[in-house]
């Protein structure tokens, strides 16, 4: 569960903007052991991602960027944020070492792309790793 608990600190460095629609441009930080880094000063988010088994699984397993589009990746986002936020405001009913903090992503505010690319895969990962299943289909991957 630290896996989870770290992933849930990284989702907290999203943070709401003071702007609304500014095109992130932010280059990928590079791959440091299990440690995922993402930022942008300038739009003031950050996004971190130290799971065990995340790393391996993006390079091995997801598709490869720019396979999904942008709009694609958003709308998933939406959707998966959104039941995962649900499910982090339930601890009675939903496991609360799973789903311990809500997810701060704002649909008005334009991330870039490696960032969706990033939470997404993270959304399959956490998925099919703790068979758990946010909305819908999720792809065996």
């Amino acid at each position: 569960m630290k896996h989870l608990s770290i992933f849930g600190l990284i989702l907290i460095c999203i943070v709401s903007c003071n702007t609304k629609n500014i095109v992130a441009k932010s280059a990928p930080n590079p791959i440091k052991g299990d440690t995922l880094r993402i930022a942008n000063e300038a739009l003031e988010y950050e996004v971190t991602i130290i799971d065990g088994g995340f790393t391996s699984w993006l390079n091995s397993r997801a598709f490869p960027r720019n396979y999904h589009s942008e709009s694609y990746l958003e709308n998933k986002n939406r959707i998966y944020v959104s039941e995962w936020n649900n499910r982090a405001s339930q601890p009675m009913r939903y496991d609360s070492k799973l789903y311990e903090i809500q997810i701060n992503y704002d649909s008005n505010i334009h991330y870039g792309y490696e960032v969706n690319y990033l939470i997404y895969n993270y959304m399959i990962y956490f998925q099919n790793t703790y068979k758990q299943q946010l909305f819908g289909f999720v792809p065996p991957r």
